[in-house]
This record gives structure tokens, C-alpha cells and sequence, in this order.
């Protein structure tokens, strides 16, 4: 017997557009202190900016996908629009189960796709926002071979950043079809400036068509290509 997915009443509600962002988040052991301190000072910046533009609070959809403990991962709170986001407050411990956490990510980003069909709501292409600090701990190449060929049939895009001087930059390429050329590090612990660019991409995406190229802000205030 199949199961009737139940209306997301805020697709029936709201019949913009939409523009899903996945926000996948190590928050393993070595995040603790600062760099989780300055995550979540991000996540709340990056509350504030899309709730201030009013086309982004409406087209905006975000997802939290926390990952860390013993090897765990786990989705924070429900898909909302940004206008009803309210920014976690993350904490940091254990290993960094990255292809668990990618694989949920990808799920969900399919699941949000079928409940926009099923209300008629026309979407961009999904966002899958990837940050670690270290080195997978999982089994996590299959997860990434999923995520390139997802990427390869524009069915999201994704966006590696690596954090820290870890030399992670390798495995994290694994997770891009533009495998090293895909990842931005961040420069130090500037996550006010990464959440603030993130927020200005998604004021431009959601503007734009589906199908549509969006042209984005440049990342030079926070990131630099690894080399």
C-alpha cells in the first residue's frame, strides 16, 4: 500500500518558487571551541540576512544536517521557508561521518523535490552546502560518487568548504564534479563573511529562473581555491 506524503502547508500557502538549501555541518570533536562558536554566530547571521530580503524569505527553503558524535548524523529541525527559520545552536563532538551526512543530505534534497511536485511549486536547483574541518571518518566514497554524478545531472550543486589547515581539501573534492577545483577554504575562522556570502547567493538564486544561470558574488573575501 502507498503512502499519501502529507501537504507541507506552507507550499500551499506559498506558491513561489523555491530555492532548497542543504546546510551539511561537521560538527565533529576538533569544531569545538571557536570554530563552533563562530558556526553558529553564522547560521544566525545568515537568519537575519534571508529574512531580510523579502523575495528570499519566501523562496528560500532551509535544511540543517548536523553530523559528529560516533559517527552520526542527523537532520536539525524541519525543511522551512526562510522566513520561518530560526538558526540552531550547535554543539561539537565525536568523528566526522561526512558520507553518512551527504547521503541524508541527498535524500532529503529528493523528498523536497517530490513535495514541490506534488503542490505544483517550480524550484531551482538545490544547494548542498558541505563544511568540514577533517578528514571523513566513514565509509564515504560511495556517498561521494553519488554526489558527482547528482551534481553531473544538475540535480544539485554543491559546495565544498574546507575549514582550517587540515589537509582535507582531497577527500572533500571526492564530493564535487569539479572534484579539487570545487573546494573553497576558509580563511581562518571567517564564517561571518561565508554565511554572508551564502545569504547573497541565495538573494540572487531565488530572483533567478528555474533552469536559469545566476551570477554570484565573488568569494574573495573569505576563501581561497587549496592548493
Amino acid at each position: 500500500m502507498t503512502q499519501t506524503a502529507i501537504p507541507d502547508v506552507s507550499l500551499v500557502d506559498n506558491t513561489e518558487q523555491r530555492t532548497p538549501l542543504v546546510l551539511v555541518l561537521d560538527c565533529s570533536g576538533s569544531m569545538n571551541g571557536a570554530p563552533v562558536g563562530q558556526l553558529n554566530e553564522g547560521l544566525k547571521l545568515l537568519e537575519r540576512e534571508l529574512k531580510d530580503d523579502v523575495i528570499a524569505a519566501k523562496r528560500v527553503r532551509v535544511l540543517v544536517i548536523r553530523y559528529g558524535g560516533f559517527d552520526h548524523a542527523e537532520v536539525v529541525g524541519d525543511w522551512c521557508d526562510a522566513m520561518d527559520f530560526t538558526a540552531p545552536t550547535l554543539e561539537a563532538d565525536g568523528t566526522t561521518p561526512t558520507g553518512r551526512a551527504v547521503e541524508l543530505a541527498l535524500s532529503e534534497i529528493e523528498n523536497e523535490k517530490q513535495r514541490f511536485k506534488q503542490a505544483g511549486v517550480a524550484y531551482t536547483r538545490p544547494w548542498l552546502f558541505l563544511m568540514s574541518d577533517g578528514s571523513p571518518t566513514d565509509a564515504w566514497e560511495a556517498a561521494a560518487k553519488r554526489a558527482r554524478e547528482a551534481e553531473q545531472a544538475n540535480k544539485v550543486a554543491i559546495f565544498p568548504i574546507a575549514v582550517g589547515e587540515g589537509s582535507q581539501e582531497q577527500a572533500m573534492g571526492q564530493f564535487s564534479s569539479k572534484g579539487l577545483a570545487g573546494v573553497k577554504r576558509l580563511h581562518g575562522l571567517q564564517f561571518r563573511e561565508l554565511f554572508l556570502w551564502l545569504s547573497a547567493s541565495m538573494q540572487v538564486v531565488s530572483q533567478s529562473r528555474p533552469g536559469g544561470q545566476a551570477q554570484l558574488p565573488s568569494t574573495d573575501t573569505w576563501s581561497a581555491v587549496p592548493t
